[in-house]
């Protein structure tokens, strides 16, 4: 948060607040489309500002995300039986990328590799697995000094992704907006590929590209239905942890359909599953020290 996309990804009709809070922390940045949203209480002084190292990776754009409750899950006519029951989840704040995972950051990070079809360093990096994504985050978290810290990189919760991607308790169809072209690349204006990320218009929280462009790993195993989850505080559900398993995925792709990239729209593939309509977006959350 301590700089605004490049101009290139600054939708015009975007006006951008700095909004100093007075307790020794630095200004925040949220993306407006009609009105202020106070970002409620400030990032604690352990997470923020981030390491010179991390403000210097690219596309590297961590949001304050305030907690609070929303409900979890679809209640449309669209919604799939996947979505069901309806859930209030009640979560901490945590931090959330402005962008999903693009192949410039990746690639900083994995020695210049990254496998992605469709190439260019600030398109979304794809041909990722569940497994490579949580290898990617294990060397994040250990050049940034952080395996031992309070605050950790992580995928999203499911729980985290759905209520970042609705802006809290927003009602919007997706992740922004009702109409899916202003915030998404699927598959009637994809051109059957990824596009840049910060080219649509981000949701209220200033969060880019969570309907459409790629699929995003959630932290979470897959389950068919909310029906018997143990929790209500937006922890990941995991409890089938052996090979094989299902890893969950949200948010659309360039080749979904407008179903698809519903904030509350869910699927899963293995958790080694490589495809280049799957990627991932970081989440930076509290964790016990040695946990």
């Amino acid at each position: 948060m301590t700089a605004i996309p490049s101009t290139s990804h600054q939708p015009k009709n975007i006006k951008y607040s700095i909004l100093n809070i007075k307790l020794n922390t630095p200004p925040y940045i949220y993306a407006h489309k009609k009105h202020t949203m106070h970002p409620g209480t400030p990032p604690p002084t352990d997470i923020w500002p981030l390491h010179e190292l991390e403000q210097a990776l690219p596309h590297h754009d961590m949001l304050w995300v305030p907690g609070g409750t929303f409900t979890m899950g679809g209640a449309d006519d669209e919604a799939y039986e996947r979505e069901k029951p309806l859930r209030s989840i009640t979560l901490p704040s945590f931090c959330m990328a402005r962008f999903p995972v693009t192949q410039a950051l990746y690639a900083s990070i994995m020695d210049g590799a990254h496998p992605s079809s469709f190439k260019g360093d600030d398109r979304p990096v794809e041909r990722v697995s569940w497994d490579e994504a949580q290898q990617f985050i294990q060397v994040l978290n250990k050049i940034t000094g952080r395996t031992q810290a309070k605050w950790r990189y992580c995928l999203p919760s499911e729980a985290q992704w759905e209520y970042a991607a609705r802006g809290g308790k927003g009602g919007f169809k997706y992740a922004g907006s009702n109409k899916l072209k202003e915030v998404g690349w699927f598959d009637t204006n994809s051109h059957s590929e990824t596009k840049p990320v910060g080219l649509k218009l981000p949701n209220v929280l200033g969060l880019y590209d969570m309907s459409g462009n790629v699929w995003e790993w959630c932290e979470d195993d897959w389950h068919d239905s909310y029906e018997n989850a143990p929790k209500n505080d937006g922890a990941a559900w995991v409890d089938t942890p052996e090979f094989g398993s299902g890893s969950v995925g949200r948010g659309g792709g360039w080749l979904g359909n407008p179903r698809n990239c519903r904030v509350a729209s869910r699927y899963y593939w293995l958790p080694g599953r490589r495809d280049d309509g799957i990627g991932f977006r970081l989440c930076l959350a509290f964790s016990e020290v040695g946990g």
